[in-house]
Parts: structure tokens; C-alpha cells; sequence
């Protein structure tokens, strides 16, 4: 009978063995397509993953390149459905976009069906009241269509600032969706006093909806949240501070207000990394996001920051992304079968979609 510890180390070696023949097949394929195809990937991806992207990103910025860089036929972008989604819509004609995992949704975009923001916008503006609908770019191209039908827009966690300074010069009030986390802590940045927001109910399809008090709001905050960043409580902030006194924490602004409050600063993925990238050699920076990114800074920075989790939190959607699920694309496009994981965007959601995502990008310019 083979000694125990044998066992881990033959598992080891046969991953390692794993890894190197799908990064060689992978490699292989991308040969055979040339530059008919181009991989990118956003920052959450797994190692396995996003070492194989050519162009690496949040969610916007990934749609943005591809609509501004990008020539090649194929798109294969890893991420959530819809990222894939927005890059379609941006794309050039003739241009298709492929995601690896056409189940990659995301927990926070589903918290706001479109019909069901429809029907909550056309109740809120009734009696003559104007509305507007600014939706976090991390959302469905549905529910951007139902946005830019009511006149919004979209923001990132990056831009939700301004966006929302915006939006409140544009009508009577302000429907910030889905992430009332990322809509609360924008709000607390704007000096907006918190006797003028409120959390509708949603409940039985908007039947429970408060217009009355809704009129009396400046901003109305939709129910929604990302369950990676709401993860994080203010009990790791003070385990950390207790353990690390001199450690910077950083987190998400999809985070809690009481969490990013107990931080030593918030801001969107690009502004983290940047952070980490400016940080003073031999900082310990504690970063509250999705566990990859963090991972990812820790390799980059190792030789002179420390780099920690203020928890580990990992996205269960990003990770149906695999080098097995890429390579498979991959071998699809080779041999120009019919393309199941490609990305279809509805021509009646166009229209609106792309208002809002255009509206953004000219107050933003």
C-alpha cells in the first residue's frame, strides 16, 4: 500500500500536468484563429483564466475597448453575462461576442428584472412626477433598455458620483438600481441627507409600493445587492485593525455603508488596483473585493507589499469561466460549428440600452 503523503503530491503533479496540456491546447487554438479572435477577460477571473486575456478590465472599460480597439471577428469575453451583453451591444457589426459559460450570471443583476423596473418606474411617475432611472453598469441590457426608455442613465462605481449628481438635476428624483450599497455610499459622498432617501419595497411584483412616501424622497434606492462585497462586515475590519494596527484597508463601494465608513478608503476595481500600485513599499494593504483580484495584487506587489483578504470572497458566476470552458470556445470557433456560447443582444433592447450607456459616456467626457 502506498504511503499516505504520496497521495497530495500525485495529485499535484497531475494538475501541474492539467494546467500546462490546456494552456498548450489553448495556445495552439489561438494560433490556428490568428487574429481572428481576441480573449479578454475582467479582473475577477480566476489565474487560470485571465493569463490567457489579451485586454483585462472591470466590466465597462472591457465593453469600452472592445467597442474602440478591438477588430477581430470573435470576441471571447470572460466574465458574467452582462458584460457580454453591453460588449455585444457596443461591438461593431460583423463582430460576434462569445462567453466561455453562458450561465455566468450575476446574483446583483438578477435582483432587477426589467419588466419589474418598468412597472415600478410607470407607478413612480404617474401623478406627473419625473423619475429618473440611473442604473450601476453591473446590471441586464434589459433593464438598461427600461433606463434609457425613461430618460436615465448608467454609472459605474467609478463615475456613480457624478452620474448621480446628474441625474438629480433631471427630474424630481432619483432611481439609483440595483445596488442600494453602491447608491447609499455615492449618496454619503454627495452630502445627500439621509432624511431624503428611501428603500422602496418591491415586493408582490410593486404592489407594495409606497408612491406616497416615494414623492416625498429625493433618492429612491432599489433592494438590490452584490452578495460578494455584502460579505464583509465591520467585525473583519476590527479583527484586522486588531491584528494589523498599521495595515490601509480598502474595499468595494458594493460594500456596506457601515464597512466602507470603518475603512481607510473606497472605490471602484481600477481604484484599488491603483491603490496597490501607489502604495508605499512595505504597506500591509487589506483589500475587501472579490478573493482573485486580491489574490492577483498580493503576486504582483509580493516583493514589496503584503497583500491580504479582509475575507475571502469568491464569486461563484466568474468561476464558471474555466480554461476548460475557454479552450472549448476556442475549438468551436476552429472549426466554425455553430456558436452556442455567443452573445445575442435583441434588437428591441438596443435602442434604449444604448441611450443609456451613451448618456453616461457624453456627461462624462
Amino acid at each position: 500500500m502506498a504511503p499516505r503523503n504520496r497521495r497530495p503530491v500525485k495529485h499535484k503533479r497531475s494538475r501541474e500536468v492539467a494546467v500546462k496540456m490546456g494552456t498548450e491546447a489553448i495556445g495552439a487554438l489561438r494560433a490556428e484563429l490568428g487574429d481572428r479572435v481576441t480573449i479578454v477577460a475582467h479582473h475577477y477571473q480566476s489565474e487560470q483564466v485571465i493569463r490567457h486575456a489579451e485586454i483585462r478590465g472591470d466590466s465597462l472599460e472591457l465593453a469600452r475597448r472592445v467597442a474602440s480597439e478591438v477588430t477581430s471577428e470573435h470576441i471571447v469575453f470572460c466574465g458574467v453575462y452582462f458584460m457580454a451583453e453591453t460588449a455585444a451591444l457596443l461591438a461593431a457589426p460583423g463582430q460576434t461576442v462569445h462567453i466561455p459559460a453562458t450561465d455566468a450570471e450575476c446574483t446583483m443583476a438578477l435582483m432587477s428584472p426589467g419588466p419589474l423596473a418598468r412597472t415600478v418606474l410607470e407607478s413612480l411617475n404617474r401623478d406627473g412626477r419625473r423619475v429618473i432611472p440611473l442604473a450601476y453598469v453591473n446590471s441586464t441590457l434589459e433593464l438598461k433598455s427600461v433606463v434609457g426608455d425613461f430618460g436615465g442613465a448608467v454609472c459605474t462605481s467609478a463615475n456613480a458620483e457624478k452620474m448621480l449628481a446628474w441625474a438629480l438635476e433631471q427630474g424630481d428624483s432619483v432611481l439609483f438600481l440595483p445596488d442600494k450599497n453602491l447608491g447609499t455610499n455615492t449618496a454619503d459622498r454627495l452630502g445627500l441627507p439621509e432624511e431624503d432617501r428611501l428603500v422602496i419595497d418591491i415586493r408582490g411584483g410593486g404592489s407594495r409600493l409606497d408612491t406616497d412616501a416615494a414623492a416625498r424622497k429625493t433618492l429612491l434606492l432599489w433592494p438590490g445587492h452584490c452578495p460578494i462585497h455584502t460579505r464583509f462586515k465591520t467585525a473583519d475590519v476590527a479583527a484586522s485593525r486588531a491584528e494589523y494596527p498599521d495595515a490601509r484597508i480598502i474595499v468595494h463601494p458594493e460594500c456596506s455603508r457601515e464597512v466602507v465608513q470603518a475603512s481607510d478608503a473606497a472605490g471602484s476595481t481600477s481604484f484599488l488596483i491603483r491603490y496597490a500600485n501607489e502604495a508605499p513599499d512595505g504597506t500591509t494593504l487589506i483589500v475587501g473585493t472579490e478573493i482573485n483580484l486580491v489574490k492577483r495584487l498580493a503576486q504582483q506587489h509580493a516583493n514589496r507589499l503584503r497583500v491580504l483578504p479582509l475575507r475571502p470572497s469568491s464569486c461563484c458566476y466568474m468561476a464558471k469561466n474555466t480554461e476548460t470552458s475557454l479552450e472549448d470556445t476556442l475549438r468551436t470557433l476552429v472549426r466554425g460549428e455553430d456558436f452556442p456560447c455567443a452573445t445575442h443582444v435583441p434588437e428591441a433592447l438596443k435602442p434604449g440600452a444604448r441611450q443609456a450607456l451613451e448618456t453616461m459616456l457624453r456627461v462624462c467626457a
